[in-house]
């Protein structure tokens, strides 16, 4: 007789996070991303450093794919 896989619970799948952290460059770049989008109303920078930290490390991973170029030459 076969053996067959019991059957488990469904996995659920979560978001990919970077392995790293962003660097303080990046999160200041989209720290003051995050001012001008509220138009460079007062705000909190800390806040805002906090939130683009939170966003950079949540960003799915872009997977980097290379396509194939074919030169032809005449």
């Amino acid at each position: 007789m076969p053996k067959t896989k019991a059957s488990s619970p469904a996995k659920t799948k979560t978001p990919r996070v970077a392995k790293t952290k962003p660097s303080p460059e990046d999160i200041a770049l989209r720290a003051y991303q995050i001012y001008l989008e509220r138009n460079g109303a007062p705000g909190d920078p800390h806040a805002d450093w906090l939130r683009a930290e939170a966003e950079l490390i949540a960003k799915p991973l872009k997977v980097a794919r290379k396509s194939k170029v074919v030169s032809i030459a005449a």
